[in-house]
Formats: structure tokens, sequence, C-alpha cells
């Protein structure tokens, strides 16, 4: 059976089960489950901190998982990326105190505060500059204050909570981070499987089908409207002059493209859902 890795708890936990859900996978009803078999897949989940899930997949252990890419690069593992999943997405950025730093260079002999050690001096080493590193587990930005660094490297959304603790973010941006599936080493049919059904969840939910009627005359100019994956379906009517059209379009696109069609002369414009889909 191919084994995965699925974060048990965390910010990844809720939306990696329901994907898995969607791509026609049975995960636990019951969150102390820590190891469920889907034997009509051929699979079985084993639900682990996400911090260790790269750890389990690098050593063979299990066959493959989804963690943050973040989480994958601190933790050494051999395990290798071979999806980005478009969720939990997070960035990571050096701060301090406000008007102190201005260039990455100017943390050399300092002290850095993150939870993220592995990621932050693999960074810093590219770069040529040397800190001492001060491993925190989480809530970092209180480390300047208390005195245990002179700066931090952590995850940045808005900024807010690091300008509440009086710091400001300098330097250039450490890693663009987001949900992935890593793979070990081992060879398993069911992997590429995973992927495709992964792959088709992400699909129906970056697009919707649209379908809407138009004069025949009007059609290219529709189609370079919505020119769709590979090419719009195009059926005939019982008005000759009239054709329907079903097309794939971006779903954050669909009401901008359902007006210039509009505008165009098309009628009968209709949104559907995707639930799944295989390209």
């Amino acid at each position: 059976m191919l084994r995965i890795a699925v974060p048990n708890k965390g910010s990844l936990s809720e939306t990696a089960a329901q994907m898995l859900h969607e791509a026609g996978y049975t995960g636990r009803r019951d969150p102390r489950d820590l190891v469920v078999s889907d034997p009509r897949n051929g699979v079985e989940f084993f639900y682990l901190r996400p911090r260790d899930i790269a750890t389990y997949v690098g050593s063979g252990a299990l066959d493959v998982g989804i963690t943050g890419r973040d989480l994958l690069l601190d933790s050494g593992s051999p395990a290798r990326e071979i999806a980005s999943l478009d969720f939990g997405d997070s960035t990571f950025r050096f701060a301090g105190p406000a008007g102190r730093f201005g260039e990455l260079s100017d943390l050399e002999g300092l002290r850095v505060a993150t939870s993220y050690p592995g990621l932050v001096e693999a960074f810093l080493a590219r770069h040529s500059v040397t800190v001492t590193l001060v491993t925190l587990d989480g809530a970092v930005e209180s480390a300047v204050q208390l005195g245990v660094a002179d700066a931090v490297a952590d995850v940045v959304s808005t900024g807010t909570t690091l300008r509440k603790a009086g710091l400001e973010i300098f330097g250039p941006v450490i890693l663009e981070s987001t949900a992935v599936l890593i793979t070990s080493e081992n060879e398993n049919t069911g992997i590429h499987t995973l992927l495709r059904r992964l792959q088709g969840v992400l699909v129906a939910r970056q697009y919707v089908l649209m379908d809407y009627d138009i004069p025949l005359v009007k059609l290219d100019a529709a189609c370079l409207l919505a020119p769709g994956i590979e090419s719009p379906t195009v059926s005939s009517l019982h008005d000759p002059d009239w054709v329907a059209v079903r097309v794939m379009v971006p779903r954050h696109d669909s009401n901008h493209i359902m007006d210039a069609l509009y505008e165009l002369g098309a009628r009968a414009i209709l949104i559907s859902a995707i639930h799944n889909a295989r390209l």
C-alpha cells in the first residue's frame, strides 16, 4: 500500500485532509487516529507532526507526504518536492529594531532568533553572512525585547505582530513557502495516481465551466476572450446563426469574462463548478 504522511494539526492539516477527500480518498474520522487504512484506494495514511513529515519521508519509512516547503528545507531531509499544492502560503523575512538594520550584511556577527534554523542558516551561508542562531519554538518576535537576540527571522503575513513588538522588516525575502507534496526514493505507482488526483482537485478549485450562446459571426472574438485550456467546445443550435460554447475559465476571472462576453453579444451565460478533473 502507498504510505502517505499527512499533517495531524496546524495550519496545513484541515486543507490537506479536505484535498485528499476531494481526491477520492478516505481519511480519518476521529482526530485521535494516528494511522488510517484506505484499502479501496490502496493507501495508508499516517497522521504526523508537520515538522516531522519530511524526516519520515526522506528516510524511506513513508512513500509520500504533505508538508510545507519551509519545513522540508529546514529539515535537511533528502525528500524532494514533486508538486506545489497551492495552500498554506507564507513568507519568511528578517526583522529587527526600527532603524537599526538596512541590509543583510548588517547582521554579521550578531544573534538571530528563529524557529527554522536549518532554513535560515542555509540562506545566510549563500549570502556569506555569519551569525549566531538562537533556536526558539515559536513567538520569536519577543526575542529582541527580552534580550536573547538582535534580530529575528520569521513568517510574515501583514507584519502587524512584528510592528507591535517594535520590529521592522529588512533585507531580502528568505523564502516564499507553500504546501507541497514530497516523496522519497521509493518506487510506488500509487504516487502517480495520488499526484494526478491532487492536480485534478487543484484544477477544480482554480477553474469553472462557462456555457454560453453566441452569434456564429462573433465566435472567433468570443474565443479570444475565453480560449480555454486547449480549445472551447462549440456545438450547433437549432438556429444556424447561433452556436453554443462550453469552455473552462479561471475562477477569479469568471465575472470579468462574463461581462465581456455579454457586451460582445453572448447570451444564456452560465457558470458551473468543477468537482474534479483530469487534464
